[in-house]
């Protein structure tokens, strides 16, 4: 399936001063398949090793790290040459060989010709430890999410729907209905799959959404494994009560994140380091309040006030057990969740671009969902479930910050008035 990772991987290629690259995410977000297909495409073979399935393979790393020493070995081991430029070198789950991240310094340093890629799911909390040395300034890192809705529909076949959407969101004219409707039922489609690789294989090829739905819980399953499994043992409990809660927490009109919904009495001091552990695993983001509309916002933060999303739509619908026709229909039994779920998407949207999320209250109450510096710009962003487009917040922000424009993300079609960018939630993705 088409990623929009494989052109950085080719970026990353033609660099003259690249660096080994360290591919993080959740589980299931398809680092190893996005890896292996760029390999497979653009280098003549690939040296592929896992330490999950090949666990001896860690005791390889335990002799000796440097290039010269590991090569040859690897080499033997995969039963094909390595050769510089040409061979693509994948370590995969590294998370479960710390030395084989130190290593990366010293391919930096003593063979950049070598082109290495190791992938991980757990590597935000790997890196947390103190047991190693990791390659500080010697890897380039980049983040794998799962797939946003344009490559939602691209596995759909629906490349012209895409253009289509990119030029209307360029030209601020709207997409003629029929489109447009067929587009919000897209949208409504990718709340309910998600953007799992797997999830959305199946359902471009079965539309079947109890198949999916049961990938979704094995999926989550597996998170509450790793969450004991590589987790102390006094923060497993913490750790799980959090992640239950914040989706409940999404179904309150204030989605602002409070540890005393998690349990009577809760406390940061009690919760922060399960929440820490949340983050840095790819499970869930953390959106910070800004309490000055200044560059740069991350001077401006309050780190007492923030919210919580989670990765993926679909598993949040999947949590919440929330029936597809439910979703796809946005039945009125729905209204409390309704604008939750949607932030969590257009949060998604966002961070897949690449994008540094905030969200601003003013001390009488109006708020902004989203700040983000887009073109130079600090850009409220406004986000409706519905249609209902009226935005008293906006409205404040506006007056008080003078942005250059605004935008407003919901069910209406594209348009421009006011300094206000009117953009349909299906085509969040075009920021």
């Amino acid at each position: 399936m088409y990623r929009k990772i494989i052109r950085y991987f080719e970026e990353w290629k033609a660099d003259p001063y690249r660096k080994p690259l360290i591919l993080q995410g959740a589980r299931q977000v398809g680092k190893t398949y996005s890896i292996l297909e760029f390999g497979r495409t653009h280098y003549d073979n690939v040296a592929y090793f896992n330490f999950e399935t090949s666990p001896r393979l860690v005791e390889t790393f335990k002799e000796d790290i440097s290039p010269g020493y590991l090569i040859p070995v690897l080499s033997q081991i995969c039963g094909q040459t390595i050769v510089r430029e040409r061979t693509l070198i994948v370590l995969d789950e590294v998370q479960l060989c710390e030395r084989a991240l130190t290593s990366l310094k010293y391919f930096c340093e003593e063979a950049p010709d070598y082109h290495v890629i190791v992938a991980g799911s757990l590597l935000g909390v790997a890196v947390g430890r103190t047991a190693f040395s990791f390659p500080v300034g010697k890897v380039n890192i980049r983040n794998l999410y799962p797939m946003d809705l344009e490559e939602f529909l691209v596995a759909l076949g629906q490349e012209s729907l895409v253009s289509q959407i990119r030029h209307c969101f360029d030209t601020d004219t709207p997409l003629p209905w029929a489109l447009h409707e067929k587009a919000m039922d897209f949208y409504r489609q990718y709340l309910v799959v998600g953007g799992m690789p797997e999830c959305v294989m199946q359902f471009s090829q079965t539309k079947d959404y109890i198949l999916v739905r049961h990938t979704q819980d094995t999926i989550l399953a597996s998170y509450l494994n790793d969450m004991s499994k590589y987790n102390h043992l006094n923060e497993i409990k913490k750790t799980r009560l959090a992640y239950d809660n914040i989706t409940v927490q999404l179904s309150k009109k204030n989605t602002r994140f409070q540890y005393k919904l998690i349990k009577k009495g809760g406390r940061a001091s009690e919760f922060e380091n399960a929440i820490e552990w949340l983050i840095l695993s790819g499970i869930v983001s953390q959106v910070y309040q800004v309490e000055q509309i200044r560059k740069p916002l991350e001077n401006y933060k309050n780190i007492d006030a923030f919210k919580i999303y989670v990765s993926d739509s679909g598993l949040l619908c999947a949590k919440k057990d929330l029936a597809a026709a439910d979703i796809l229909y946005m039945s009125r039994e729905l209204d409390d969740f309704k604008g939750g779920m949607t932030e969590n998407y257009v949060n998604i949207q966002l961070s897949i671009n690449g994008y540094r999320t905030y969200y601003w209250n003013s001390e009488r109450g109006a708020e902004i969902d989203f700040v983000i510096q887009r073109d130079g710009q600090l850009i409220p962003i406004e986000v409706k479930s519905a249609d209902n487009t009226r935005a008293k917040s906006l409205k404040v922000y506006m007056e008080a910050f003078q942005p250059a424009y605004a935008i407003k993300l919901s069910a209406k079609n594209f348009g421009y008035e006011d300094q206000k960018k009117t953009v349909p939630l299906y085509a969040a993705f075009c920021l």
